[in-house]
């Protein structure tokens, strides 16, 4: 048997405490040997805070440590985006697998069919592979060091997108920026370059002398410039653009939350661009739940703007926004129509459907009404041999029906409507205010025909007029009233959320459209 001869002991080898029975006969290996035999300088705990100055900043500095959180995935992105535009410039790494559910955009650029294209198209004008061939490493090797061992890999590594896209500026005023698939830049010894973002600092650099310069310069600066329209237009085009990748990424967009035209506008765009990188169906729901926290101030502006908001709820597929513009847009038709020609078809077939069903409820709602009448207490009906009075009633009551309820006649056109060869041009029809009038046959009682009216038309014959008649003539035409008022009831109902109290809010047209969850067209 062999026998383990202790190792001398030094001054420097005796470490600080020792346990019992640890230098007894116990091989050692090298690792331990060379940890014991150290300099005297240095304490038994350096081994141990050795391991933690890696991000100890230097000169007051630290090195960079690449973010994994939105907008920049440096570990786990694999989609590089650029939105540069005039100037100014945004820089993101995201997840090619959220953008492709979220965009059929980016579902389709990513595919396998379009990258193999892609790469087809870049093999034919790329160079020949002899000039190439310099310094190409696998991308599945690791560099060697000098002593024939892989660099160990640092934790922060920088991660290599796969596909990379740039937003091309329009050509023309009327085309709009989009991003283009660009193919990720080669160094010189292969693989693709990422352009970093610039490293964080802990202290700001310090001041030099241009610094000061420029410190004077604005002080003694009179004149502050304004941003152009230019600027601000590129800003929305940035901040669209970073809204939509929030969006995909579930955070909450930066959309206006106190005034609600400027909030409209913001929408608007967003919508626009989330259609054209087909991603309505995860923007809409975000652009509904914003627009709806205004409540009655929204409903005012639908109001005050149907067909704008008609074409924002369509794309947002919000079904309270564009059922309440449809309500308005029905009502008031034809008179915007000439604003909704950008909307597909499906949502025109459904107005005109719309206006075709409140016409005929209309039609036959009228026809009812023109042919009330009273009855003797025979059952018969009242007529001017058996009921002269009661007849009266009737009769004075078609004809402020038929007077309210006909579109005026058409003004005459003078001479500067006409053309040159003297035949008088088109005029517009003259809108007619349906709805106020159903409303007031809605309300019934003094609403309409009073009591003014009334004794002013028994007065016509003076034999006939006395107060007993007038009472009675009242008392008829109150009972008329009465029956108007439930003949009509299905015209003034109100579908809006918009409170219109009892005379309509001022509104001439109906707003008894209603919308079922079968007539929305994106169903």
């Amino acid at each position: 048997m062999r026998s383990v001869i202790p190792t001398p002991m030094t001054t420097a080898s005796i470490p600080s405490y020792n346990p019992p029975g640890l230098m007894v006969s116990q091989p050692q290996s090298a690792a331990q040997t060379l940890a014991i035999r150290r300099p005297p300088s240095v304490s038994s705990r350096s081994t141990t805070t050795r391991r933690h100055r890696s991000n100890r900043s230097h000169h007051g500095g630290s090195p960079y440590i690449p973010q994994n959180e939105f907008p920049n995935f440096a570990h786990t992105g694999d989609v590089e985006i650029v939105i540069s535009h005039e100037g100014q410039e945004k820089w993101y790494m995201l997840h090619r697998l959220i953008l492709a559910q979220c965009s059929g955009f980016f579902e389709a650029s990513t595919s396998e069919e379009w990258s193999r294209a892609q790469a087809q198209s870049q093999g034919q004008s790329a160079p020949q592979e002899s000039e190439r061939a310099l310094g190409r490493i696998s991308e599945d090797e690791e560099p060697s060091s000098p002593l024939g061992r892989p660099f160990a890999s640092s934790t922060h590594q920088a991660h290599r997108p796969r596909w990379r896209y740039e937003l091309d500026p329009a050509s023309q005023e009327d085309d709009t920026p989009m991003l283009i698939q660009k193919p990720l830049p080669s160094t010189l010894f292969g693989g693709d370059h990422t352009p970093r973002p610039p490293p964080i600092r802990n202290k700001p650099p310090a001041p030099t002398n241009g610094f000061f310069r420029s410190i004077s310069a604005m002080q003694s600066a009179i004149h502050i410039p304004q941003t152009s329209p230019q600027s601000a237009q590129d800003n929305d085009i940035i901040r669209d653009y970073d809204n939509l990748f929030k969006i995909f990424y579930n955070y909450a967009p930066a959309l206006d939350s106190i005034n609600i035209t400027e909030a409209y506008i913001q929408c608007k765009t967003l919508l626009a661009l989330a259609d054209m990188y087909d991603a309505l169906e995860v923007v809409g729901p975000r652009i509904d739940h914003h627009l709806l926290q205004f409540q009655s101030r929204l409903w005012k502006q639908i109001a005050k703007y149907p067909p704008s908001y008609l074409k924002l709820g369509y794309l947002a597929r919000s079904k309270v926004i564009f059922t309440e513009a449809l309500i308005h847009v029905v009502g008031q038709w034809p008179s915007g129509s000439p604003q909704l020609h950008s909307l597909p078809d499906s949502v025109v077939e459904l107005i005109e459907d719309k206006v075709d069903d409140l016409q005929d409820l209309k039609a036959k709602i009228e026809g009812r009404l023109f042919r009330l009448s009273l009855t003797t207490h025979r059952g018969e009906r009242a007529s001017p041999y058996n009921a002269y009075l009661d007849w009266q009633a009737a009769a004075l009551f078609r004809d402020w029906l038929a007077e309210n309820t006909t579109p005026p006649p058409p003004p005459i056109p003078k001479n500067s409507d006409s053309d040159p060869r003297g035949m008088p041009g088109p005029l517009p029809p003259v809108p007619l205010n349906s709805g106020r009038i159903y409303r007031l046959l809605g309300i019934g009682g003094s609403s309409y025909l009073g009591h003014d009216e009334l004794k002013k038309f028994q007065k016509l014959r003076p034999d006939d007029y006395s107060r007993e008649n007038l009472k009675r003539f009242e008392r008829r035409m109150d009972e008329i009233k009465s029956l108007a008022k439930e003949i009509v009831r299905p015209l003034t109902r109100n579908y809006l959320e918009l409170d219109l109290g009892r005379d309509g809010g001022g509104l001439g047209y109906l707003t008894c459209t209603r919308v079922e969850d079968v007539d929305f067209p994106w169903d």
